[in-house]
């Protein structure tokens, strides 16, 4: 009888959200015993196209570094880009603070994306990256992620990462790996409030 070890037969296969190469650092060290992970890079909320390659050339560049230093394996899925999806879902809230409205719609915009990809290719669960950072409402994103939840009928994992110092973790592995760190979520109005 060929048997399989314990953690091979119960990893879940979970869709994880990332919106960069840093925040996915500690993360994806956290879920990595117990999932088999693939991350989707999708972050419309990106409005310059340069910004938002060198965020895609980090995730991948970590993804690969990470693979070679540890032997785990995440696929990455590279969601559709375009902007106006993100300017359609914050139209009206541009003035909004940093942390508002605006972020409200725009968790709803890449949760509900991250649960639509789950379902459609299967996943046990999805899940995201922006709960590690400090300057993320958790609470905000957990209702965004349970509503795509509910809205798809995929089960929202809810990690909250920045817990158990996983916002410090992730400066700790960027530095390790030599990650380029924005300090602005992606947004001109993010990038707006920043300076």
């Amino acid at each position: 009888m060929n048997h399989q070890p314990d953690h091979e037969k119960t990893k879940k296969r979970i869709l994880l959200h990332s919106c960069c190469g840093p925040c996915s650092t500690a993360v994806i060290e956290r879920l990595a015993e117990d999932y088999d992970i693939t991350v989707l890079f999708f972050n419309p909320n990106i409005t310059e196209p340069e910004e938002y390659a060198k965020r895609l050339e980090e995730e991948k560049r970590f993804l690969l570094q990470f693979e070679q230093d540890t032997g785990v394996h995440c696929e990455l899925i590279e969601g559709r880009y375009d902007p106006r999806e993100f300017f359609a879902a914050a139209k009206g809230l541009e003035a909004e603070p940093e942390g508002g409205l605006r972020c409200v719609q725009c968790f709803a915009l890449r949760m509900g994306e991250a649960a639509r990809v789950a379902k459609e290719q299967c996943f046990d669960c999805f899940d995201s990256t922006l709960s590690v950072s400090s300057h993320k409402n958790y609470e905000l994103l957990k209702a965004a992620g349970e509503a795509a939840s509910a809205a798809e009928g995929v089960p929202y994992q809810a990690g909250n990462y920045k817990k158990k110092n996983g916002y410090f973790r992730s400066i700790e592995l960027s530095r390790q790996y030599g990650l380029y760190r924005q300090n602005y979520c992606g947004c001109i109005f993010s990038k707006r409030d920043a300076k």
